[in-house]
């Protein structure tokens, strides 16, 4: 197969002023010589088309790709992350990965914590709010915690986003509102273990291949799993594969559960925390997840569990090709 590989490349972004958090979710060189690597050894042919901004051209030169292999993230706007496959779909172009309304509405949290409230599953209460004025109206007790309700790799999160009274709800929410310019997600704090949950496959044909504690090191700077830990997590986290048993089959089940609900496609990554009684909440869904093969956290897990990660790139791009063969086998 031809396969054409679209990504936003930090190293880009940061030569054209963008700061480091901004660039926070975008890839690294090593990722992209890593997949392109491994997609080629895997018997196919790669083209590297790069951002948005690229691909447009080379459609617009009426290039075409069997597949094209999607990790960009997107730049602008809380759709960034479907912008890609809404161009790709618009020219009859299939890819990897979900499709254009699950990234858009994974990447909003309180939209993704409604849908999954309505599938059953257990999340912590919470609020959106998009002025000052809308504080007023939350009746969670404290402890809170507050982020930017369409960001991802821990930005915006740090030691300031565990709220203990009005004032510090108020401080925060003034900051984050400014900063990102995007409504803030007020929940109920969760103080327990943290865990992530990777998944592999489409629909009935999906299973988690694996599920990983977080643990904040005693070297750590701060104590959330915010921007900072995340950038520096060789030096700051510390990841743990959960044994199987009967906390792993319960998260197992609600993490497909959720992968299923929001008709995520071929991998995504699935957030939890434990809450006060040691239940399980549901944090948020990564339905494109980081293939960093040493950083990002699905090659991590998959690392764990003894996947190697061209088996995990082989897993995405089987997945893939088998629903388009269907999709085709259906006009």
């Amino acid at each position: 197969m031809k396969i054409g590989l679209t990504y936003d490349l930090r190293d880009d972004y940061l030569k054209k002023g963008l700061s480091f958090e901004e660039t926070a979710e975008m890839d690294s060189a090593v990722t992209i010589e890593e997949l392109d690597k491994t997609i080629t050894k895997l018997g196919n042919e790669t083209d590297r088309i790069g951002n948005i901004e690229s691909l447009i051209k080379r459609i617009a030169n009426n290039e075409r790709w069997d597949v094209v292999f999607n990790i960009a993230e997107g730049v602008y706007g809380m759709g960034r992350e479907a912008q890609i496959p809404a161009l790709l779909d618009a020219c009859r172009i299939p890819y990897t990965f979900s499709d254009t309304i699950v990234l858009a509405v994974a990447l909003q949290k309180a939209f993704t914590k409604r849908i999954v409230s309505d599938l059953g599953i257990p999340t912590s209460v919470f609020y959106s709010v998009k002025t000052l004025k809308q504080i007023d109206s939350i009746d969670i007790p404290y402890p809170l915690f507050v982020k930017p309700v369409a960001e991802g790799t821990g930005k915006g999160i740090n030691n300031n986003s565990i709220i203990n009274n009005s004032e510090e709800l108020e401080k925060s929410c003034r900051k984050l509102l400014r900063k990102y310019k995007q409504p803030v997600l007020i929940e109920k704090y969760l103080p327990g273990r943290e865990f992530t949950v990777g998944i592999l496959g489409t629909g009935k044909h999906a299973k988690a291949i694996g599920i990983m504690e977080i643990e904040l090191t005693m070297h750590s700077p701060t104590d959330v799993y915010g921007f900072e830990a995340k950038e520096k997590c060789e030096q700051f986290v510390k990841y743990k594969p959960l044994s199987k048993g009967k906390l792993y089959h319960q998260m197992e089940t609600i993490a497909l559960k959720v992968h299923r609900g929001m008709n995520c496609r071929d991998a995504s990554r699935i957030d939890f925390k434990q809450d006060e009684n040691g239940d399980i909440q549901f944090l948020e869904i990564n339905p494109l997840a980081g293939l960093h093969p040493t950083h990002s956290d699905l090659p991590i897990i998959c690392s764990f569990f003894n996947i190697t990660y061209p088996e995990l790139i082989s897993g995405i791009i089987e997945s893939a090709s088998d629903r388009i063969d269907k999709s085709l086998e259906s006009i």
